[in-house]
């Protein structure tokens, strides 16, 4: 290049590339995993919200996710020849494939369960004398002429119906058939007769030619509507005592349906279409409940009504489905974004990281060319080539891993990301080197912290990212992560603004402390102490892009961590309130007592640590509050004057807990519940009258809050089923592990009329299968309830386990990323120290002191990295976490679930593990760098004019 010849750019390429083997290939390892995360993040996202939309919409009940399509009976005014051709299968099959040639994108049709037909709306009352009267009322039954009855249905007895060659209006009999669960409820025989009435002859005669048996029970053919397979026995509205009769269908022949015209039971034509979920994805969600939307009120429903009529009408719960997932996603994604843009961030301060190691290591190199002529633009580009060979491929072998290891997704979003990190690497690494040698540069300058002083535009930069770190942090405690147009990218980088400002702040203090302990170490004997803490004061390790990528990825790991394990305490929590202990065994009827057998037999299985007899009613009715003045007390451990009469006017009703005290107080506390006063429960340890009867009795009870601020301090009299007495208030605790409602009332069972427990509480490990068994034997009026079983109904719809996958990798690459930022920042001042140490030995060093003084050195700037890191993980969950919600990653999508708010808490082993992987991580290099550099002469590092 001194004599002023273009070299050609291959040769100078596969020249370094053939030099430097080993850094290329460790910047393409780099390159290659954190494209693959970045590509993985958004198919993931997209995965995981595909599934959840095609999970919520397969899971649900057809009755709710079918599309019907319904029109009355073609009108009176028309000619009857008319009228009858509107309902034969034909004419049906006709309109319907056009129907679904009609329906807007994405919404599609399941094909093999389409159904079509005609139906009365009105139930018909059945005479006949043979069917099953509950409270003698006859039952109502319903007929349907629906097209692929064969295709459906397996025939178990009889025959299939048959059609006539000409039903119309005015034919006197037809032919149907019903389902097994149909004929065995309501007593139907093959060759039954039932009369349907008609408007212009008496009857239409139905005859039972057969019985079946659903092919898919549970499939949309039989299930948009229940009664097709199942009768169900339903109160009569128009009674004004509680009575029940018998409602099912009748299944008509094939082309049947004209018949039904001459009855009174108002047929109308329908068309029922299944959707399709199989080609859906989670994008497709806005775009689903818009074309639903429009078919009910919309253009798309005036196309309806073209084809099928124009009384035609489009009922579903479709709509409500996707917008309930939409409501989940919108609720997740927030919180997704938090962990995305801290990896991000901790991805691209290694990158960066990596890109100064490089430079770092070439600056002579590229110095020499500079001093001979070479210009900032040719060293660029070919800074930039050199980068492009090693980093392109490493990207797009990153894209193609993603693409074929992470689930179904879109593919643009993750060979964006991808190319953002390639293009990072490819931009940043040659821009960095080629800025150090504007200028020429004699010798190398010095690094450490003195020749550091902080500019007054840095302080601008740090006092402008100070403001932005406080306004995100404040909107995330007000507004949660979510607002209405979205995520809030800002109020989502609130984690790694406050990682930001942390580094920020310990880049200016942390040489501080060190020097301050330079002062005692500079007494002691031995001058290895002091040399390593000096030289930890003023090493350009400690600058801001490897204390930032510390800080951010542990405060990452940290977040991600406390998040999953929020997620598992919140389902451990919601499990234990529902269940009560770790087993509970209960009658399947409210009022069902357990019989002392049942529960000595239990109480003895192995594994029961405690069993605890309960009874529980609920529904008590309590007295009219009382006065403020006796209200404002709790008369024991725990109310205060905020549960005022005001609050305790909403808890009308209680649930009576008689328990046995020393049991119960046990069970509690194994559940992890507040400490049970049971002593006070006992006679000897309240001020109440347990003798005497009906209301003179007075118990004493542990209440809820809500409770004890209703009923106050006096005796108040309880009218129950378990006898009349009165109450006396002596205490108060928040939650009862036998009940979940939080209004209660606790009594010693032995003081009750009635003290037959109807619940069991079990704390230990039994063996399901052997308590199932020891319960089965007294029939099948008890139910048992294992904890682990509630937990487990919490694991998962594919959104939440989606959700929650994406957090444990997180947490993963945040511990990772930790790691490697040390080992780049060690590496990075590795050739100094051993100049260091080859100078030092020959002033006398022995061996074994230059290991310790370089293991020293480092350990320190470890340890306040660690500790910064613990600070900023601490202090950023602490921040955060009244504005995060974990109930749609923990609890949303489970009925009869507890959705109170689930807040962020710290996570110790996620705080601290990663945190102490990194001093040891760093004690390990050091020292490993000690020993290598060791064995090595002094001559090989103190070459002449070498400044370093």
């Amino acid at each position: 290049m001194s004599d002023g010849k273009r070299v050609s750019e291959a040769p100078w390429i596969r020249t370094r590339l053939r030099t430097a083997p080993g850094a290329a290939s460790a910047l393409a390892v780099l390159v290659l995993v954190t494209a693959f995360l970045a590509a993985a993040f958004p198919r993931a996202v997209d995965a995981y919200e595909t599934k959840g939309l095609r999970h919520d919409i397969t899971t649900a009940p057809p009755s709710r996710s079918v599309v019907e399509i319904a029109r009355p009976q073609p009108g009176l005014e028309l000619p009857q020849e008319q009228r009858e051709a509107a309902t034969r299968s034909d004419e049906l099959a006709r309109v319907g494939g056009r129907l679904l040639k009609a329906l807007p994108a994405p919404l599609r049709a399941d094909t093999s369960s389409v159904a079509y037909g005609v139906r009365t709306t009105k139930a018909v009352v059945a005479t006949e004398p043979w069917l099953p009267r509950p409270d003698a009322v006859p039952p109502r039954l319903s007929y349907a002429a629906q097209s692929g009855l064969e295709e459906h249905a397996t025939l178990v007895e009889g025959a299939w119906p048959a059609t006539p060659a000409e039903v119309t209006e005015k034919s006197g009999a037809v032919q149907g058939v019903v389902t097994e669960e149909t004929a065995d409820l309501l007593k139907v025989k093959v060759g039954a007769t039932i009369a349907l009435p008609a408007s212009l002859r008496k009857t239409v005669t139905v005859t039972i030619t057969g019985i079946i048996a659903p092919r898919d029970p549970l499939g949309a053919y039989w299930s948009a509507d229940p009664l097709m397979r199942s009768p169900s026995l339903v109160p009569d509205p128009g009674s004004p005592f509680p009575v029940f009769f018998w409602t099912g269908t009748v299944l008509l022949a094939k082309d049947a349906g004209p018949v039904l015209l001459g009855t009174a039971a108002e047929p109308a034509l329908y068309w029922r279409v299944p959707p399709d979920a199989t080609a859906l994805t989670g994008p497709d969600g806005s775009r689903l409940r818009a074309a639903v939307a429009t078919l009910e009120s919309g253009p798309g429903l005036l196309k309806v009504r073209e084809i099928a009529g124009g009384t035609a009408v489009v009922g579903t719960g479709l709509g409500h489905l996707v917008e309930a997932n939409a409501r989940m996603r919108d609720a997740i994604s927030p919180v997704i974004a938090v962990a995305a843009l801290g990896i991000g961030s901790v991805a691209a301060v290694v990158l960066l990281m990596t890109g100064a190691l490089i430079a770092g290591r070439r600056r002579a190199e590229l110095a020499l060319i500079r001093s001979r002529g070479g210009s900032l633009r040719g060293i660029g580009g070919r800074l930039l080539a050199e980068t492009a060979v090693t980093v392109l491929p490493a990207t797009a072998l990153g894209l193609l891993l993603a693409t074929l290891l992470v689930g179904e997704g879109r593919w643009w979003p993750g060979a964006l990301a991808a190319a953002g990190v390639g293009l990072l690497v490819c931009v940043a690494l040659p821009l960095r080197t080629t800025l150090q040698h504007i200028r020429p540069v004699l010798g190398t300058p010095r690094e450490d912290m003195v020749s550091a002083r902080p500019s007054r535009r840095r302080t601008v930069v740090e006092l402008t990212l100070l403001v932005l770190a406080v306004a995100a942090v404040t909107a995330l405690r007000r507004r949660g992560t979510s607002t209405e147009g979205g995520t809030d990218l800002l109020v989502s980088a609130a984690p790694v603004l406050v990682a930001l400002i942390a580094a920020l702040v310990l880049v200016r203090l942390h040489p501080l402390p060190l020097r301050l302990a330079t002062r005692p170490m500079a007494r002691l004997r031995g001058a290895i102490g002091f040399l390593s803490l000096a030289r930890a004061g003023r090493s350009s390790a400690g600058g801001a892009l490897p204390l930032l990528a510390l800080l951010l990825a542990l405060a990452t790991a940290a977040f991600g961590g406390s998040v999953v394990a929020g997620i598992g305490d919140a389902r451990d929590d919601a499990a234990l309130a529902s269940v009560g202990a770790d087993a509970r065994i209960s009658g399947r009827s409210e009022r069902t007592t357990l019989p002392e057998d049942l529960v000595r037999t239990v109480s003895g299985l192995d594994g029961v640590r405690n069993a605890a007899p309960v009874r529980v009613e609920y529904g008590i009715a309590l007295p009219k509050p009382a006065s403020d003045a006796a209200a404002d007390g709790d008369g024991g451990t725990g109310t205060g004057s905020g549960t005022g009469a005001a609050a305790a006017t909403d808890s009308r009703v209680a649930a009576l807990v008689g328990v046995d005290p020393a049991s119960y107080a046990r069970a509690a506390r194994a559940a992890g519940l507040p400490e049970f006063p049971d002593e006070r429960l006992r006679p000897g340890g309240a001020v109440a009258r347990t003798t005497g009867s009906g209301f003179d009795r007075v118990l004493p009870a542990i209440a809820s809050p809500r409770v004890a601020a209703r009923l106050g301090k006096e005796p108040r009299a309880i009218e129950t089923l378990s006898g009349n007495f009165s109450v006396r208030v002596v205490g108060t605790t928040e939650r009862a592990a036998a009940v979940s409602p939080t209004d209660f009332l606790i009594v010693d069972s032995r003081s009750l009329e009635r003290g037959t427990p109807t619940t069991l509480l079990l704390t230990g490990t039994p063996d399901p299968g052997k308590l199932r068994a020891a319960v089965a034997k007294d029939g099948e009026k008890y139910a048992v309830q294992l904890r682990s079983d509630e937990r487990a109904r919490y694991v998962d719809t594919p959104m939440q386990a989606g959700a929650e996958r994406i957090y444990l990798t997180a947490v993963a690459a945040g511990a990772g990323y930790a790691l490697l930022a040390v080992l780049l920042s060690l590496l990075q001042t590795a050739p100094e120290r051993k100049t260091l140490l080859a100078r030092l030995r020959t002033m006398g060093l022995t061996t074994a002191q230059g290991r310790r003084l370089l293991a020293f050195e480092a350990t320190p700037q470890a340890v306040l990295a660690a500790g910064g890191g613990l600070f900023t993980g601490w202090a950023a969950i602490a921040l955060l976490s009244p504005g995060i919600d974990l109930v749609p990653l923990a609890l949303a999508g489970v009925a009869g679930s507890d959705t109170s708010p689930v807040t962020l808490r710290t996570d110790l082993w996620s705080l601290g593990l990663p945190a102490a992987g990194v001093v040891v991580l760093t004690a390990a290099v050091a020292g490993v760098q000690a020993w290598w550099a060791s064995r090595r002469g002094s001559i090989t590092e103190l070459r002449a004019g070498d400044s370093r």
